[in-house]
Formats: structure tokens, C-alpha cells, sequence
């Protein structure tokens, strides 16, 4: 959806990025590892991003240069783009999407009893986890569909799969993980048993 409405899915890979981590500069070759895309395809898209005023460029050094320090041109987001901040809100809506059609995949694996999302999903940094999954499942399964996931989005998922038995011992003992998740902000997507009723 994404690629049809920026025009390309180089462009999205680029936007997510930028937006998701907006205080964060990096030069051309960095963001072409780091999306696995074309140099030249990352150069062109910066560019033209950079023309239209989303991006900000700066010469910087790159420190982690083997064999010495080099200079290099860094681009970074600008917040002060006119349209920064609903660019950004569309593509926090749409890793919900993606979250949708990742719902739907995980509920062939298994039996979902509780997904809450946080982190990621609604840019909030300091979550102590972008997803917990609570349910019956092969956690290789869930690993490589979050694997999937990781790549649409452009950005690793931490996340953490338990069992019922697992969720319910670690309610009784308060543990601090499990809580510091619990009341975190968050987006409930899933609760079967009525936990977040009973929490």
C-alpha cells in the first residue's frame, strides 16, 4: 500500500527509517546495508528526498571506517518539514497494518490467548518490548514469522512468546519484566482470557 502511494518500495524502506529514528544520521552506503538496496537506487531516493526538504544532509566522519577516520556526506530526517509529522503518524498507522496481516499468520501457528504491542508499534522507545505473545506455539514458527514481519517494517521486533502456565506463574510472583510490559503504554490486539481485566 505503502509503495503505491510513495511511488516506490526503496522509498518506503527510506521513509520508515528516517522517521522511526529521526535523531539519527547516516550516509549512503550505511543505508543501502542496512535495507539491502542498490547504492544507486539509496543515492537517487536521498537525493530527491533531500530536494523536497525531508532530509537534511551535513559532511560528518565516519568513525567506524576501518583503517582511519573518512568524511562522508550523512543525511538525516527534518523535523522541521511541514509535513514531517503526519508522514510519520502514515507510517506508524501502517506497521498497524502489518501487525493485522501478522495476527492473522500467527493464528494458523497456534492458539493466541494475549498480543499486546508497545515499543515499535507506537514509537515509544523506552518499552521494555515491541510484542508479547502469550499462547500454544512452535517458537521457531513464531520466530520466523516475526522474521518476516522484521522486514517488512525495516526494523527488529523484540518480542517475547509465553506459554499460559508461564504468563500466569509469572502474574503470581510479580515478576518485572511481565510488569514493567503490563503497565507500560501499550495497544491491546488480543486478550481471550480477560488478563488485562484481571491485571
Amino acid at each position: 500500500m505503502l509503495a503505491k502511494l510513495f511511488g516506490s518500495m526503496a522509498r518506503v524502506k527510506i521513509l520508515k527509517l528516517f522517521l522511526l529514528n529521526p535523531d539519527t544520521a547516516y550516509y549512503i552506503r550505511q543505508v543501502a546495508r542496512h535495507l539491502n538496496l542498490q547504492l544507486n537506487a539509496v543515492r537517487r531516493e536521498l537525493e530527491n528526498l533531500e530536494t523536497m526538504g525531508l532530509l537534511t544532509s551535513h559532511q560528518g566522519v565516519d568513525d567506524e571506517f576501518v583503517g582511519g577516520r573518512t568524511d562522508k556526506k550523512f543525511f538525516q530526517a527534518n523535523r522541521d518539514f511541514i509535513l514531517f509529522s503526519e508522514i510519520k503518524e502514515l507510517i506508524i498507522k501502517a506497521q498497524i497494518l502489518c501487525e493485522k496481516d501478522f495476527t492473522d499468520k500467527l493464528k494458523k501457528l497456534g492458539s493466541i490467548k494475549l498480543l499486546i504491542l508497545s515499543g515499535l508499534f507506537i514509537n515509544d522507545k523506552e518499552a521494555p518490548v515491541d510484542m508479547l505473545i502469550v499462547g500454544d506455539f512452535s517458537k521457531d514458527k513464531v520466530a520466523k514469522l516475526v522474521k518476516e514481519l522484521e522486514e517488512e517494517l525495516v526494523n527488529e521486533v523484540n518480542y517475547a512468546v509465553l506459554s499460559e502456565e508461564e504468563f500466569r506463574y509469572r502474574q503470581q510472583v510479580t515478576d518485572v519484566f511481565l510488569y514493567s510490559v503490563l503497565e507500560s503504554k501499550k495497544v491491546i490486539v488480543i486478550d481471550e482470557r480477560g488478563y488485562m481485566r484481571l491485571s
